[in-house]
């Protein structure tokens, strides 16, 4: 059976996620923005909305960072009251409604939910267990907690990328890995995890391929991980710039540079009693 990973204190740090990570918007969104190069495109606010139908009443995104999925549910499901949360104020900010608060422990009534969200968070939770569990407390007995995170083989080439780059400013063949933050609560572990709580657990897995043929977009996604730079055992920022110059020069030679994702859903019914 799948085992949690061991903690990694620099990717659960709440001081850490809550100012230097999280503290804006800013390289969630450059994070995000890298997939509008994706085919095939995954709409996934709305595959979200899709999964709400015949839900009523409350709706808390745990989690939520910029409100992108609060935005789309309020739009497309006025008759549902959506309660944004983050671990991080600073984030909230200009999100109606919004409340800090940690999944570990959530301020909401046992069974007050009729579906709760946490799109690609759980693996900065220290105790994945706890959150699971207070997940299914908040639902009612027919309620659907909904999650999302990336496959362990997800963007292979971005994690070349960074250790070739960085090889080439320590002047060694390859330097060491990247802080990969998925790694914790990857999509092939997800289940298990959830598991413990929820009796059934569907996966949505949502491949596809991104092409750019500017660097620009695939080195916002890598500065995104500025806030864990002392955790990369290379100078950041040359990384960055070597890591520019390669994707230049893979579009240069083979006109796009091409990065493959495997990301996705999961959809959570069934809550056991506590």
């Amino acid at each position: 059976m799948t085992t949690q990973p061991t903690n990694d204190p620099s990717v659960t740090d709440r001081r850490l996620l809550s100012t230097q990570a999280y503290g804006t918007g800013q390289h969630l969104a450059a994070r995000q923005s890298l997939y509008q190069w994706q085919t095939p495109r995954h709409d996934l606010p709305g595959i979200v909305v899709d999964e709400l139908a015949g839900i009523c009443g409350a709706v808390a995104d745990v989690g939520c960072g910029n409100g992108k999925f609060v935005q789309r549910v309020r739009a497309d499901r006025p008759d549902l009251t959506v309660l944004p949360m983050d671990i991080s104020p600073g984030i909230l900010a200009g999100i109606e409604g919004a409340v800090a608060a940690d999944v570990q422990q959530l301020p909401i009534a046992d069974g007050a939910l009729g579906a709760v969200l946490a799109m690609h968070m759980l693996y900065h939770v220290e105790d994945q267990a706890r959150a699971a569990q207070e997940l299914g407390r908040i639902l009612a007995s027919d309620g659907i907690a909904i999650a999302s995170t990336n496959s362990r083989t997800d963007k292979r080439e971005l994690e070349d990328l960074w250790r070739r780059a960085a090889g080439d400013v320590l002047g060694i063949p390859e330097g060491p890995a990247r802080v990969q933050l998925s790694a914790r609560f990857t999509l092939e572990d997800a289940p298990a995890i959830l598991g413990t709580v929820f009796d059934d657990v569907r996966t949505i897995p949502l491949p596809g391929v991104i092409e750019v043929t500017d660097s620009a977009p695939v080195v916002a996604h890598l500065a995104s991980y500025e806030a864990w730079a002392d955790q990369m055992g290379v100078p950041f920022k040359e990384t960055i710039e070597r890591a520019r110059q390669r994707v230049d020069e893979t579009i240069q030679s083979e006109g796009a540079f091409r990065v493959t994702c495997l990301g996705g859903i999961l959809v959570c019914r069934a809550a056991r009693a506590y």
